[in-house]
């Protein structure tokens, strides 16, 4: 066997051993009833599960919640389609199936909760660092990512990462299918605040990056504009990455203008904190 060729073998196998040593797989997130029921019977939460080659593993993991206006799940191109991008940099990526609210908001955060805590559980198998352990939502899955971030108090993530987010509840500015899947149509004020995650940050809250394109005719640019304001005023370290077009709901797609310069940013960002 010539050289060149015995090198092509070398890099063949390499690639499929490394391939091998990726670990992917799904389950039901909870291993019996939750303790948060839904209307839905028929709706069950799932995690799918992607590790990267625990020689590469950086311990650094991410929670990731899908959009879809609380409504349905867009669980590819905002979810299961992202998991080269953080196995390649040796970060465990968990997309979660969360339930629908129909209403009842505790239902989709006790879930989000929940996937956090069994990354933590599983650390050691899963070669995750417990202190590590950010969330990463898209449009409504983004508002549902900024509630755990700000509300919970035994699973608050270590990092939120937030694409074209919904941030509030204030009818003036939020996007209506998201709140009313979310909270009903006859919210009250007080439910409305208490999900407008630009009025629930505190000093504790964990680092975030945020991106969003100026020309979202989906959800209003100010939610995530807002939410940063309110990082900064608490002095949470946050980065906000405008882009000038693009409207909403690209995700990982590479039809998006920016879908570069976008990963370019994120992988910088990750690298750094």
């Amino acid at each position: 066997m010539n050289k060149k060729r015995l090198l092509l073998t070398l890099l063949v196998c390499t690639a499929v051993l490394s391939v091998a040593a990726q670990k992917h797989f799904q389950q039901n997130l909870y291993s019996g009833a939750p303790s948060v029921k839904s209307s839905d019977k028929q709706d069950t939460a799932r995690v799918f599960v992607f590790l990267p080659d625990a020689r590469m593993s950086t311990g650094k993991a991410v929670v990731m919640l899908p959009g879809g206006g609380y409504e349905h799940l867009a669980m590819g191109h905002e979810g299961t389609e992202w998991a080269p991008f953080f196995n390649n940099q040796g970060i465990a990526l968990v997309v979660v199936k969360y339930r629908m609210p129909h209403g009842n908001a505790d239902v989709p955060v006790s879930d989000a909760e929940e996937a956090i805590r069994l990354v933590r559980q599983n650390a050691p198998a899963w070669h995750v660092n417990p202190s590590d352990v950010g969330i990463m939502g898209f449009s409504a899955g983004g508002h549902l990512a900024a509630t755990v971030a700000t509300h919970s108090r035994d699973a608050r993530p270590d990092f939120q990462i937030l694409f074209y987010p919904v941030i509030t509840m204030d009818k003036g500015y939020t996007h209506m299918g998201s709140h009313d899947n979310l909270l009903g149509k006859s919210a009250s004020r007080d439910e409305e605040d208490r999900y407008s995650n630009e009025l629930q940050v505190a000093d504790t809250t964990p680092e975030a990056f945020i991106l969003l394109s100026d020309d979202d005719d989906i959800v209003p640019p100010a939610n995530g504009v807002n939410y940063y304001l309110s990082l900064l005023r608490h002095h949470v370290p946050a980065a906000l990455y405008v882009y000038p077009s693009g409207g909403h709901g690209y995700g990982i797609n590479n039809y998006f203008r920016y879908h570069y310069e976008m990963l370019t940013e994120l992988r910088s960002w990750l690298r750094r904190k």
